[in-house]
């Protein structure tokens, strides 16, 4: 039973999240909104729209509720298994089951981690721009160099008119 109701769901997710669907839908409410002067916008002609959206929202809802489980709880397993097999602090294991409170601590902490790493971060930047910045300032301050006469090169004249 759960087997082919999983089949159901992700058909029915992949189906009505398609743009086919939602044209589909837009053209019922056209034709039902084209259909209103031929019924005198009656109340049934209302009730019709009314009823069909409200049992389609409502089974609907279940639908998504399931597949947003369904992915939530392949996620946190993929996760989890990426924690097991990293150098990851195993207490980030099964943290979506903790209360608002004991997550809202673990995020504090995680926050306070990444500021220490940022900062070391930025001190490893400064410490290569430092490094770049001294290699390259003595190029810019030498002088091009003279090339020095060849020996026993004859002399160049210079005409003069």
């Amino acid at each position: 039973m759960d087997k082919l109701f999983a089949k159901f769901a992700n058909a029915t997710a992949r189906i009505t999240g398609s743009p086919p669907a939602f044209l589909v839908c837009v053209l019922l409410v056209v034709v039902w909104a084209a259909s209103g002067p031929i019924f005198k916008f009656s109340e049934t002609w209302q009730l019709v729209i009314n009823t069909g959206t409200t049992i389609i929202t409502f089974l609907m809802v279940f639908l998504i509720q399931n597949t947003q489980n369904r992915d939530g709880a392949a996620v946190q397993t993929k996760l989890d298994e990426l924690i097991l097999t990293s150098e990851a602090e195993n207490d980030f294991m099964g943290i979506e089951k903790l209360t608002e409170k004991e997550l809202a601590a673990m995020h504090a902490r995680c926050v306070e981690h990444a500021k220490v790493a940022q900062d070391r971060l930025e001190k490893v930047s400064a410490v290569r721009e430092s490094r770049k910045n001294a290699k390259a300032a003595p190029k810019a301050k030498r002088a091009p160099a003279k090339r020095p006469a060849a020996k026993n090169a004859p002399a160049r004249r210079v005409k003069t008119s």
